[in-house]
């Protein structure tokens, strides 16, 4: 048995304002969650992302053409209702954050990793008060309590559609201090992103290229772009 779609019954797909906030709607009909919630929406550039992607739809409806819709809808249907445990989640990336953990050879890896990875955590205690501490080796070493205070109360802070993009910027990254720098513009992303897999690319560089492995960070350096692109829309154009 063939697999039931939703095909394309609308004309018109527009962003329309709903009360403190936007919402799509399809020739009218508005849009709902997977979960049947009303797509209750922060600001306009995210309800202008959603309604194009609904826009470009063809015969019969792709999910995986509609980033925006997919990530909005998590936003609501997963994010919103457990919105502490999800905070607390990425919280305790801090602990144990790949910024980190360091290896102790070879000297240019050990170097390289300092040359990069100290400018993160330094920017990190200088904006947040939060200094994290690198330590050599993989064994688990805790971090400062008041360190750990600080980016479990800046998680929690977040929206859920901010949360729910920082959910993919921190857990794609490894880094609770590279999903923050990348959603405050520390730097530019592809430099956030290549941080983030400095081990991998130095492994690449001693042994040469695994294809299926740059497939694989391909596909994961897409998911972290459009991330970022999630949180720019829905805290963009928030007052």
């Amino acid at each position: 048995m063939s697999e039931w779609k939703q095909k394309r019954f609308w004309t018109n797909a527009e962003a329309v304002a709903d009360g403190s906030g936007w919402t799509i709607e399809l020739d009218g009909r508005r849009v709902k969650t997977p979960a049947k919630a009303a797509l209750h929406l922060p600001t306009q550039s995210l309800a202008q992302a959603i309604a194009a992607e609904w826009a470009a739809q063809e015969d019969v409806v792709d999910p995986l053409s509609m980033p925006f819709t997919r990530s909005a809808n998590a936003a609501i249907d997963k994010v919103a209702i457990q919105k502490a445990e999800v905070a607390d989640m990425l919280a305790a990336y801090g602990d144990a954050d790949l910024l980190c953990y360091r290896a102790d050879q070879p000297k240019e890896l050990v170097d390289r990793q300092a040359a990069v990875w100290d400018a993160y955590l330094n920017w990190a205690a200088e904006n947040l008060g939060a200094r994290l501490a690198p330590r050599t080796g993989l064994m688990h070493e805790s971090q400062d309590p008041a360190a750990l205070t600080i980016l479990s109360e800046t998680t929690h802070a977040m929206s859920p559609f901010a949360l729910a993009a920082f959910h993919d910027l921190v857990s794609l990254s490894g880094s609770w201090v590279l999903g923050f720098a990348a959603a405050k513009d520390m730097t530019t992303l592809p430099e956030i992103w290549a941080a983030s897999r400095l081990d991998e690319i130095w492994q690449a560089e001693q042994w040469g290229d695994d294809e299926e492995a740059l497939e694989l960070a391909k596909l994961r350096e897409t998911a972290f772009f459009h991330a970022k692109s999630f949180w720019n829309a829905a805290e963009g154009d928030v007052a």
